[in-house]
């Protein structure tokens, strides 16, 4: 996103770089990459792909399958030679950088996810430590289906969770229920943003709904059907 006089915006896509849940293989969900990749890109945005490890992404298999393997996300990985590589060659996210690097950060999901974006009662992840970061600075974050799953590993500079009372979705309990990984997962995203008081509000399953806290800026949509909707709504704010 251009206007005259002014640079691009810079937007970074963070991914994951799991590719185990436990026991089952899994990654990114690569129509969550894809889509939001054009969408920031046609609209002149310059856009990064960045992973907690750095370099080759993993993609879960179920992505591309079927109806799952949108146009979008065939572009990506069979037409679009620099994407692709992009992604395969993602930078190593650094909290120390990002918010001075970035105008915004938009995370996929994926159940990788559920691996390397939370930290399981040891130190902060990266990913976490970004987030709390992009919003101190007043920038924004936006999240779609588990990648919401970091901000339940957020607090604010008192310590208390960094979603309590503000307006978020992600990827529901009754989804998660019906992947049948309800089980695999360290918790249901939905219960523990709503025990933490957030203001968690669920759409239809897998139909795209999106929604913005307008005190913080964090953008989240609920699963993969809302990568669209939170991409143009992430580029709707950046360019107020």
């Amino acid at each position: 996103m251009t206007t005259e006089g002014k640079k691009a915006a810079r937007v970074g896509i963070i991914v994951t770089s799991a590719d185990k849940l436990g026991d089952h293989a899994t990654g990114l969900w690569l129509e969550e990459c894809a889509t939001p990749y054009y969408i920031f890109s046609d609209e002149g945005c310059e856009v990064s792909i960045l992973s907690p490890l750095g370099g080759t992404v993993p993609i879960d298999a179920g992505s591309l399958a079927g109806d799952f393997y949108t146009t979008e996300a065939k572009k990506f990985k069979e037409e679009d030679e620099k994407a692709w590589d992009t992604l395969q060659n993602s930078t190593k996210l650094d909290p120390a950088t990002v918010v001075a690097d970035f105008d915004a950060l938009f995370f996929c999901g994926g159940h990788g996810t559920a691996t390397d974006f939370i930290s399981n009662g040891g130190e902060k992840t990266n990913p976490a430590l970004v987030v709390e970061a992009m919003v101190a600075a007043k920038k924004l974050v936006g999240l779609v289906c588990h990648g919401p799953i970091v901000l339940a590993e957020c607090t604010t500079t008192d310590g208390k969770p960094l979603m309590e009372g503000v307006l978020c979705t992600g990827f529901s309990n009754t989804e998660e229920v019906a992947v049948g990984l309800a089980e695999k997962v360290p918790y249901l995203l939905q219960s523990r943003l709503k025990e933490q008081g957030a203001n968690y509000e669920k759409g239809n399953d897998w139909e795209a709904h999106a929604v913005r806290d307008k005190e913080t800026n964090i953008i989240t949509g609920q699963n993969p059907q809302s990568s669209e909707a939170t991409a143009r709504l992430l580029l709707s704010v950046l360019g107020e």
